[in-house]
């Protein structure tokens, strides 16, 4: 039965709370009542809380669609994750198209020229869906998790103390409202004291002062020790900010291995398809208003091998850092149609044979080509150097 009281009054004063918090909050909003304002520190680190979450929120999201673009198996990797069981493998979409072009290529005949070709580019289709897996899983780790954790966990502890200092503040202020309304009540007692009843009315607007200054007291200290638990939750901010500029450090490197590897893989791809029969390729180019290679693709051959030396000193082989460390010249084979991008290079056709030669401060991934009366640069990526 005492429990039963104990939940009752509990209820009751909880009850009691709840309304004086909701005509505070009322009144404030109306301007009727006074509202404590909090510190331009304090305010400040929740502007910086709001924002962080905010943005990290956008960038995880977006970082999802960039990583997993099916919204279909998003939803699916999702579910499996809240149920804490692992999702099926399935192959992404490179796998899958390396598959296709692969039993494409065995129907054809592996013994054709395009059946051959076909399984070769279906097994590097392969092998870049192997690293996107790779890529996606690291940067699940190293990147996602980490935003994650911060949305779920440090920012909803964040969020659960500021609205308890919220409500703290309500309190605080319904507590000054009371004070303020019971002196008020006081000092009208005081102007009407004609009479014994009088007096005693006084003395209970008196006790209501006291009872009013005491309770603001007490709310002041319970707001000032949450503002202050509050703001040390919102000064690790900072650090949160920190840790993930690391994660985002990882989260580049990822993106810069898995970029290095599909690049590799292309252009092994690339030598592959240039071994081909002459008479092959000419068929193609005959058959087909675009090159084998696209007018763009050596220009940014040449930029990502500038900007990846180990995938650039895959592409200069011997003969030709030989041949960029002497004054003299080289026969060279071109492997494949190029188009030249502006008057400084040189156009050139497939299996027709060129001189090349480097001259001083020539960027590492060109030679200049000579054909009779015609020379410009061309990029080395195109060419096989003869005996």
């Amino acid at each position: 039965m005492s429990i039963m009281d104990f939940n009752v009054k509990k209820l009751a004063a909880d009850a009691g709370t709840f309304l004086s918090r909701a005509v505070q909050f009322t009144e404030e909003k109306f301007g009727q009542a006074e509202k404590t304002e909090l510190d331009a520190h304090l305010e400040n680190l929740l502007s910086k809380a709001e924002c962080t979450k905010l943005w990290t929120e956008k960038i995880l999201k977006q970082t999802e669609v960039l990583l997993q673009p099916n919204p279909n198996a998003r939803i699916e990797e999702f579910v499996y994750e809240k149920l804490d069981r692992k999702a099926p493998s399935r192959m992404n979409n490179p796998e899958l198209l390396g598959q296709y072009m692969i039993d494409a290529g065995n129907e054809f005949g592996p013994g054709t020229a395009y059946g051959n070709a076909l399984i070769k580019c279906g097994e590097t289709q392969k092998r870049i869906g192997t690293a996107d897996r790779e890529l996606i899983q690291t940067s699940a780790i190293n990147f996602l998790t980490p935003l994650r954790n911060f949305i779920e966990g440090d920012y909803k502890t964040i969020a659960k103390e500021r609205k308890l200092l919220q409500n703290k503040r309500l309190d605080l202020d319904a507590a000054k409202t009371r004070l303020k309304k019971a002196k008020v009540a006081e000092a009208r007692a005081v102007q009407l004291n004609t009479s014994q009843p009088e007096e005693n009315n006084i003395m209970i607007w008196a006790e209501e002062v006291t009872k009013s200054e005491q309770e603001v007291r007490i709310t002041q200290s319970e707001f000032d020790r949450q503002a202050e638990i509050t703001r040390l939750l919102l000064e690790g901010i900072s650090s949160t900010h920190a840790h993930h500029l690391r994660c985002l450090n990882d989260f580049v490197e990822a993106q810069m291995t898995y970029y290095a590897q599909c690049y590799q893989y292309m252009l092994d791809l690339q030598k592959q398809l240039g071994s081909f029969p002459s008479t092959f390729l000419s068929n193609n180019n005959q058959s087909s208003s675009t090159p084998v290679p696209s007018v763009s693709a050596p220009s940014v051959l040449a930029s990502a091998s500038a900007s990846l030396p180990s995938v650039s000193n895959s592409v200069v082989t011997s003969g030709f850092s030989e041949l960029k460390s002497s004054s003299g010249n080289r026969k060279a084979r071109v492997l494949y149609d190029y188009d030249a991008a502006n008057s400084s290079e040189l156009s050139l056709l497939a299996d027709e044979v060129i001189t090349v030669y480097s001259i001083p401060g020539m960027d590492s991934d060109w030679l200049m080509g000579e054909r009779g009366n015609q020379k410009g640069k061309v990029p080395i990526t195109y060419l096989e150097l003869l005996n």
